[in-house]
């Protein structure tokens, strides 16, 4: 059965509503790491990373692959790089104000 856009789209905002997350995919988009590198590289323990890419990896969002006996993270651009430009052009064309979009305290 097929599963709604409001199911869909839940279960993948759901997964990229953390700083955490986003800061990973962040990181990774420009340069694949490994967990060890990605937790140096962010000031994480790997413990937190690796909590925090398992869903990524699940919705697709980053691939995983074997080096050795490294597990090296990547970004799917094909997905991530259309969604955060639509995301920034909304930020700049609807969000002209600083924080009218975000609800900062």
């Amino acid at each position: 059965m097929k599963k709604s856009l409001n199911t869909i789209c839940y279960r993948i905002f759901t997964n990229l509503a953390n700083p955490t997350r986003i800061a990973v995919i962040e990181k990774l988009i420009d340069n694949p790491m490994s967990v060890t590198e990605l937790a140096t590289a962010l000031g994480q323990e790997q413990s937190m990373i690796s909590h925090n890419i398992k869903p990524l990896i699940q919705c697709n969002i980053l691939t995983s692959h074997r080096e050795g006996k490294k597990h090296i993270l990547t970004v799917n651009l094909e997905i991530v790089a259309p969604l955060f430009d639509a995301i920034e052009s909304h930020a700049e064309k609807f969000c002209p104000v600083a924080g009218k979009c975000l609800n900062e305290e």
